[in-house]
């Protein structure tokens, strides 16, 4: 990356800065003394937010980052002998260093997908035989929401991977840590593409939309997994200043915010898109619908591209790149985007 690389790019949303709304809300909480680990007001009325949005039946605990969100859910949710069916290409199994296998113990079993979703017949093919000990035994099944290819589960199949979970005594984990821009692009409540559909825990993702740090766990029945509280002790993902991070969730939370962010990143990656199209060189191997735009280039264009553009080269032998919008994301980023393609093309 030279000095040319503009301050707003398409590597990652997580790039993007904390919303303004979010930061008014960090000040506004950072005063007096507050009671330690959420016995404080601000974590109330955050924990309140969630029940309205999940159920009251639901309980939420905020951690610190989407992999311990992740390590906390499935930790509670198995026992060491047991694994989970995730997507080959779920970040659990891809881009946390191991950290469910490490810290849970348990195995992870992938499924190979062409756009990063499960189907049904593929989980059933990893049930082994229950009575057979020399074979782990899958016991959860995570999907993400969206997916790391930037698709969508729509309600109807979350509700046939959630019915076909349970009905083999699997729990069902979401890692959501773009599910506000799923929920956006269907026009659809948080709960009606998660717990609705039968997810039995979910990790809601803030800081791919417009929070600094934190990220939550969402248990649909907390009296079944009373180990959780404890998990989010033992991993260290147990804030001290649990209002620091309620706070932000409460700013994100008020006036559909999360909705409104991921609408404006889901909005541009459209746009974007759209522009692309222009150019006959490209390939598109999975459906935008999200605010991810992935996308096979001709292998020449990448190095001037990379000059002066940051984005992620997701299979260098294919030349497949992702570029990633944000509730940022401008039309003249997008307009300047295309400008470099035009440059790469040579027209």
């Amino acid at each position: 990356m030279d000095s040319t690389i503009p301050q707003r790019f398409f590597a990652s949303d997580n790039a993007a800065p904390v919303h303004a709304r979010v930061m008014e809300a960090l000040a506004d909480c950072n005063t007096g003394h507050q009671l330690s680990y959420g016995a404080d007001p601000v974590t109330e009325r955050c924990q309140s937010m969630f029940r309205e949005l999940f159920g009251k039946q639901s309980e939420t605990f905020l951690v610190y980052n989407g992999t311990g969100a992740n390590v906390v859910s499935i930790a509670a949710a198995l026992r060491s002998y047991q694994a989970v069916i995730c997507s080959d290409v779920a970040h659990i199994n891809t881009d946390e260093c191991g950290a469910v296998e490490a810290l849970t113990g348990c195995k992870l079993l992938p499924v190979a997908t062409t756009d990063g979703k499960v189907s049904v017949d593929r989980c059933a093919a990893l049930l082994p035989d229950p009575n057979f000990v020399h074979h782990v035994q899958p016991g959860l099944l995570s999907l993400t929401q969206s997916s790391e290819l930037g698709t969508i589960y729509n309600p109807d199949e979350l509700r046939s991977l959630c019915d076909f979970a349970h009905e083999h005594g699997l729990l069902v984990h979401m890692d959501g840590a773009r599910i506000a821009n799923a929920a956006a692009a269907l026009g659809c409540s948080l709960a009606e593409v998660s717990m609705e559909c039968g997810v039995d825990l979910l990790s809601f993702g803030g800081t791919k939309n417009g929070l600094m740090f934190g990220e939550a766990i969402v248990c649909r029945n907390p009296n079944a997994l009373p180990a959780l509280a404890f998990l989010r002790k033992q991993t260290a993902q147990l804030n001290s200043k649990m209002r620091y991070i309620a706070a932000q969730f409460e700013a994100l939370l008020q006036d559909e915010l999360w909705k409104e962010n991921a609408m404006r990143a889901n909005k541009a990656a459209a746009t974007l898109t759209a522009g692309l199209k222009e150019f006959p060189e490209l390939r598109w191997p999975v459906q935008v619908q999200a605010n991810a735009v992935f996308v096979q280039v001709p292998l020449e264009w990448i190095p001037y591209l990379q000059r002066h553009e940051l984005f992620y080269v997701w299979q260098p032998e294919q030349g497949l790149i992702r570029l990633m919008c944000s509730y940022d994301t401008e039309e003249q980023d997008i307009d300047r985007l295309l400008s470099r393609f035009r440059e790469a093309a040579g027209r």
